[in-house]
């Protein structure tokens, strides 16, 4: 294998790779500004440069020194290459840049968004001056709204290009480019072009300065004040892995995780603003029960719960096996969707199970970037299925489950979509049977349920989804449900214990149901209670 050294530090490397490449996949850090992983190299910012010393095939391989200082990302990588990034004359090169670049920005770092995750105020510090020799006066550039989601504060541009090349390679629709020259250079839109693609907002995750700012974040909340949490797209099939940011149990913005195998390094402008039905005023916050009056009036949990597991136990013991019907959100987890499943055919062996409506919008949209938005608006419709196979021999499709569970006495249903769900069909059909509502919105159906107990959102739990392409994905809770509102995975454990069922767990933990899962079912299930962050390729089972 080929081996290179870096400041001493001795590299193995495969393959056609770059010298900041390798450094990169080393730990070791070469400062740069237009690199980025899936654009074209351009070698443009020219802090990356380096010595770099290699063999002279002219002269018996002795290692000898490149006169010039040459652009680590753009240099190929060599067997018994030498780099130097920490030599005086490359630590020259960089406090040049450095001050070249800093020229004309401005120094508004305390009003900034990008303060705190800022490249250039990050290489300022290792590698700038602690005072300007700047005397003359610093061109101003102007601000520009460029679209639905994105803002452009030129004067801050460092003209590193990736924004340009992320529309050119990446989504393919070519709104930005660069105008003017030297000092008077900068980026804009074309005329009549503004940047409204569906993933538009990606140009300001890659901006290494706070030059591309996002409207919806915009001045809301310092970044050091945030924390993170691992998570996965909760809105769409695509399974993106995402970072939801949050203070104080609310969230502010989610930003795309690099899953070279799912979203690459990118996340659809759906799934960074489609949260926002989390932190809805009109969320369900309280149990709810449908009075002789036939208005509604909220309950406390345990009165709630007491009330639904007896007469849902009254019902399956009068009414005989089949009596109890059970629909399962797609947008529930692996693991809600097995305590509810678990709870339906602990109380009703023949239980009628089925998977919610799956929501479609269009058609899937590739981009030459090679990431997917797909027309599947569902997270864990495959997951769903795939558990509740392992509680029935037949899990029912929405249209199906309409129809056959019309013949059963009792009705749980649960929702937890963003936008509003109830099919008139749907409503029709548990009209006049006892109707037990798990939800996060107001909705039809929460309007007429006997009972309505309020769920949580992916944000406010943790779990696992299965993609449209059958790749298991773990997610962390980021934020605190809201008061008096629990998973429905806790939710199913509740009714099973005041239902007297036989059930080892009665504190939800996504890792104990996982095992829970496993154990009962050995290998065939697929749903491992170990999931490595990258998630797990399922074997495709037709199910």
């Amino acid at each position: 294998m080929p081996k290179l050294k870096i400041d001493g530090q001795e590299c193995e490397f495969e393959g056609k790779k770059t010298v900041l490449q390798v450094a990169v996949e080393n730990g070791i850090e070469i400062p740069h500004y237009c690199y980025h992983p899936s654009m074209s190299i351009v070698a443009s910012c020219r802090i990356c440069l380096a010595e770099v010393a290699q063999p002279n095939p002219r002269n018996d391989n002795k290692v000898e020194l490149i006169p010039k200082l040459v652009p680590t990302c753009q240099t190929p990588a060599a067997d018994g290459m030498e780099v130097y990034v920490k030599s005086p004359k490359s630590v020259a090169n960089q406090k040049a840049v450095m001050e070249y670049l800093l020229i004309n920005h401005p120094l508004d770092c305390p009003v900034c968004d990008q303060a705190g995750e800022c490249s250039l105020q990050d290489y300022s510090y290792k590698y700038g001056r602690s005072c300007s020799r700047f005397e003359e006066t610093k061109i101003k550039q102007p601000k520009k709204d460029i679209g639905t989601n994105v803002l452009l504060y030129s004067d801050r541009c460092i003209m590193c290009t990736r924004c340009v090349r992320f529309t050119r390679e990446v989504s393919g629709t070519s709104e930005l480019g660069v105008f003017g020259r030297g000092s008077s250079e900068q980026i804009d839109v074309f005329p009549g072009k503004p940047l409204e693609n569906e993933l538009s907002g990606n140009v300001v995750d890659i901006c290494p300065v706070g030059a591309l700012l996002d409207k919806d974040f915009l001045m809301s909340m310092r970044v050091w004040n945030l924390e993170r949490a691992s998570s996965i797209d909760g809105i769409t099939a695509s399974g993106d892995n995402i970072s939801i940011e949050y203070n104080q149990d609310k969230v502010y913005r989610v930003k795309p995780r690099t899953n070279i195998d799912v979203n690459k390094w990118w996340i659809s402008d759906e799934i960074r603003y489609g949260w926002k039905f989390v932190q809805r005023e009109d969320r369900l916050r309280m149990p709810s029960v449908l009075n002789a009056e036939g208005g509604r009036e909220d309950v406390e949990w345990k009165p709630a719960v007491e009330a639904v597991a007896a007469r849902l136990k009254k019902i399956a013991e009068e009414s005989g096996e089949g009596a109890i019907s059970l629909l399962v959100s797609p947008m529930l987890s692996c693991e809600d969707a097995y305590l509810l499943g678990k709870l339906a055919v602990s109380l009703d062996p023949k239980a009628k199970l089925g998977v919610g409506q799956v929501p479609m919008e269009g058609e899937d949209k590739s981009f030459p970037g090679g990431y997917t938005i797909y027309a599947e608006k569902a997270p864990n419709a495959r997951g769903v299925r795939r558990v509740l196979s392992k509680l029935t021999d037949n899990v029912l499709d929405y249209d199906s489950f309409v129809s056959q569970a019309a013949e059963t006495k009792a009705v749980i249903v649960t929702g937890n979509y963003a936008d509003a769900w109830v099919e008139d069909k749907l409503a029709d059909m548990i009209a006049g049977k006892y109707v037990v509502l798990v939800d996060t919105l107001p909705s039809k159906l929460s309007e007429t349920a006997d009972v309505v107990l309020p769920g949580a959102t992916w944000v406010e739990k943790a779990g696992t989804f299965e993609n449209i392409n059958n790749r298991l994905q773990r997610f962390v809770q980021a934020i605190k449900p809201l008061d008096y509102v629990k998973s429905e995975g806790q939710i199913a454990m509740d009714l099973m214990r005041y239902a007297g069922a036989d059930f080892e767990l009665s504190i939800y933990d996504d890792a104990a149901v996982r095992a829970a899962i496993g154990g009962e079912f050995v290998t065939d299930v697929h749903v491992p209670s170990e999931v490595e962050e990258e998630g797990i390729d399922l074997e495709y089972v037709e199910l």
